[in-house]
């Protein structure tokens, strides 16, 4: 038998550059749309800048920009523009007509990644939602198979109904069913989290921009196996670790997708199941790489999508900000990076700052320390005497609570000292005020 190469597709990639852009800051974007592509695993053959004075509702570049891209298209050979904005579906359609290849938004190529990465059921779930989504948006007459009519014959499709209005009401029927099993999902999800809110240990949520580093910090403090790549979106899937704190505790580390600018609203939508789990969390570890050059833009973008999702300082919940591969600068700049970081921040607004290493482990201890102490700072120390005939309140404390001292008396009677969250304190004193020793 003979066996023949299937060659990779060839992209030809595109960034817009619009009059309020900074020039600066479009090299960046554009080298980040060239790793997204490459995360597809496509051969990239050029990119451009394509400076774009005028946004041409019906083709979104204007006529002289198109016979440049063309060129290069034919040139290359190329299989698949990409523009790296989100364009729309008219606009994507009459590309594909006028330089006869493939064309792709940010918002397709994203979903493309997250469609190849995906390796749960429940991630697949939530990709394949957002992506019948996407194409439902996408059924302007896209493809000439959608100018067809159907006859009146048939039992679903009426009198005169067209291709496109039957594959609208196919994908409506998909969607509706996708919906349901992401509600058992979060359903799933939700009782999860209540147990792990009745175990004594605190969650940590880590979050940031893709490819920062939070899957080698992930395996750096837990001791795990996720996958770590320098590609963009590497891992989709939340994974859970215990990891140990300086003084011998526990906490739970939970590694989330990674965020992005421009990410699809449908995927942030389908993606909340998983997502809710920062919500909950007891402390949120914001990963940044320091060496980007687009740190503090991604920061912010970071911050907006948590602040979207109900997460984050404006919602009582704390947040550290690691400022990862510090062993890449300096000490002089590494310094200036913390301090930078931590001048943004009253200390009204729960948010600190460490700077670490991630792959070679610089700050780590450090970084523990700062964790535990975030995690016990609204703790609460309280003393009880639980007599023998409520020894339940006792199993209680010990289930929810980090038992400091415990000292059993002549009578029987428990002398406990223990630490609480501030929410467990509270509802112990409401249930066993009686047991509370002033």
């Amino acid at each position: 038998m003979i066996k023949t190469e299937t060659r990779k597709l060839r992209a030809y990639i595109v960034h817009p550059v619009l009059s309020a852009d900074r020039a600066s800051e479009a090299e960046y974007k554009l080298e980040e749309a060239v790793r997204l592509s490459e995360a597809l695993e496509v051969e990239v053959m050029a990119c451009d800048l394509v400076n774009v004075r005028e946004i041409r509702a019906s083709e979104f570049f204007g006529k002289g920009k198109l016979d440049d891209m063309k060129a290069v298209i034919n040139a290359h050979e190329v299989d698949i523009l990409v523009v790296n904005t989100n364009i729309a579906p008219i606009q994507q359609r009459n590309l594909e007509k006028k330089l006869g290849v493939k064309v792709v938004d940010r918002s397709g190529m994203i979903l493309e990644i997250f469609g190849l990465r995906a390796a749960t059921k429940e991630g697949k779930l939530q990709v394949e939602l957002a992506r019948q989504n996407y194409e439902r948006s996408r059924l302007v007459r896209t493809w000439t198979h959608l100018e067809r009519q159907r006859g009146g014959q048939g039992f679903l499709a009426g009198p005169g109904e067209t291709q496109i209005e039957s594959d609208r009401r196919m994908l409506d029927m998909r969607i509706s069913k996708l919906k349901r099993q992401i509600e058992d999902v979060r359903r799933t999800r939700a009782l999860q989290r209540k147990k792990r809110q009745r175990a004594p240990e605190r969650v940590v949520a880590l979050v940031g921009y893709t490819n920062a580093g939070k899957s080698t910090l992930f395996n750096r403090v837990t001791h795990g196996n996720v996958l770590v790549k320098d590609m963009l979106f590497a891992t989709l899937d939340t994974t859970h670790r215990l990891m140990e704190l300086p003084s011998g505790s526990e906490a739970i580390l939970s590694d989330t997708v990674g965020f992005i600018s421009d990410l699809p609203t449908d995927l942030i939508t389908a993606f909340r199941a998983t997502l809710e789990e920062v919500q909950e969390a007891d402390l949120i570890l914001h990963v940044r790489d320091v060496t980007d050059p687009l740190s503090e833009q991604r920061r912010d973008i970071v911050e907006e999508i948590l602040s979207g999702l109900g997460a984050g300082p404006e919602h009582g919940q704390a947040i550290l900000e690691v400022l990862n591969k510090i062993d890449l600068l300096d000490d002089t700049e590494s310094e200036a990076v913390v301090n930078s970081a931590r001048r943004r921040h009253s200390d009204e607004d729960n948010v600190s700052a460490i700077g670490v290493s991630a792959l070679s482990g610089v700050g780590m201890e450090r970084l523990l320390m700062r964790i535990e102490g975030m995690l016990g700072a609204s703790d609460e120390v309280i003393d009880t005497l639980i007599p023998p005939s409520q020894f339940a309140a006792r199993a209680w404390l010990f289930e929810h609570g980090e038992v400091v001292t415990e000292d059993i008396q002549t009578n029987g009677s428990s002398a406990i000292k223990v630490r609480l969250r501030a929410s467990d304190a509270g509802v112990f004193r409401s249930k066993h005020s009686d047991l509370l020793v002033a």
